[in-house]
């Protein structure tokens, strides 16, 4: 299933978005976090993956939309995330949970995208002021 890829701007910059037939709109977290580190997006959504409750959320999502999700994986995620040592990427995410929320590609036109449920709550974490807007 292809999706249409969109532009949509926020306060002067061009958000990717790839927009499907069934309304599962994933917006790019690579162009969210560009906002707050342009030359090092991808170590701000690693960042945001070490949290605790950025897994415990995304754990929650997967449950809830996604029969195929390893809990097993999670669980692992989970018991560590928050601690000093802990690092996770999104293609970690992904491969070792099985997750449909998350996609990562490497490349020109790759990038880091996300179910805008979870977009929203990457934007929240950059912004607080995107949480009171929206």
């Amino acid at each position: 299933m292809a999706g249409t890829k969109l532009k949509l701007n926020a306060k002067g910059h061009e958000i990717s978005v790839i927009a499907y037939e069934d309304q599962q709109d994933y917006i790019s977290l690579t162009d969210i976090a560009k906002q707050k580190n342009p030359n090092a997006p991808a170590d701000i959504i690693k960042n945001w993956l070490r949290s605790r409750s950025t897994i415990e959320y995304l754990g929650l999502w997967e449950s809830l939309n996604n029969s195929d999700f390893k809990l097993v994986e999670f669980d692992q995620f989970k018991n560590e995330s928050g601690s000093n040592s802990f690092v996770l990427s999104p293609k970690k995410w992904i491969e070792s949970t099985g997750a449909i929320g998350i996609t990562s590609r490497a490349g020109r036109n790759g990038g880091t995208y996300a179910h805008r449920d979870i977009a929203f709550e990457f934007a929240s974490w950059i912004s607080p002021e995107f949480k009171m807007r929206s």
